[in-house]
């Protein structure tokens, strides 16, 4: 994938798992980029961990697996915050 298509997919996973966890007005658009794009590399490796696949490209399933990924990282952050 493209610097662009990570960009974008970043943006839209960090979005997605921002409104999951409750976090919109938090970050911002650079802000759910970057959560996006750490998220689905950690998606992608707790994925790779239980047999599955990774990111693959822009599609469906790699989205929710960014989704997953910056959910789980969300979550970490908050509870490093305490």
């Amino acid at each position: 994938m493209g610097l662009l298509t990570w960009i974008i997919l970043g943006g839209l996973a960090g979005w997605i798992a921002t409104i999951i966890t409750k976090k919109d007005a938090k970050f911002g658009i650079i802000g759910n980029i970057i959560i996006g794009v750490i998220g689905a590399m950690l998606g992608g490796f707790i994925f790779n961990l239980f047999g599955g696949e990774g990111v693959t490209g822009f599609n469906l399933y790699s989205l929710f697996v960014a989704v997953v990924g910056s959910a789980v990282l969300l979550w970490i952050v908050s509870k490093l915050q305490g």
